[in-house]
């Protein structure tokens, strides 16, 4: 009777097309914020530009792995499975 209480556990991952989604639209903001700082520190818009577009390539790849790195560590997950209503 309590183990209805008590929701079972189960471990979760996240599909590849949620990681590429969240990787792009995590990017898309990225890319605005670092064109406009970089802008308002040189205010060359070809320096703004260039790095923009080198730095966001390898950060962008850098952040997909390390997203799918996380989601294969067990620590801090706890996902619950509501019970089969009877």
């Amino acid at each position: 009777m309590i183990e209805n209480l008590i929701p079972p556990i189960y471990r979760s991952e996240k599909t590849l097309k949620r990681s590429i989604a969240k990787t792009f639209s995590y990017r898309v903001i990225v890319v605005v914020l670092d064109f406009i700082a970089v802008y308002l520190f040189t205010g060359k818009l070809k320096t703004a530009l260039g790095f923009t577009i080198v730095s966001n390539i390898y950060t962008t790849i850098i952040y997909f792995f390390h997203e799918r790195i996380w989601d294969k560590i067990k620590w801090g997950k706890k996902v619950y499975v509501k019970p089969i209503e009877q």
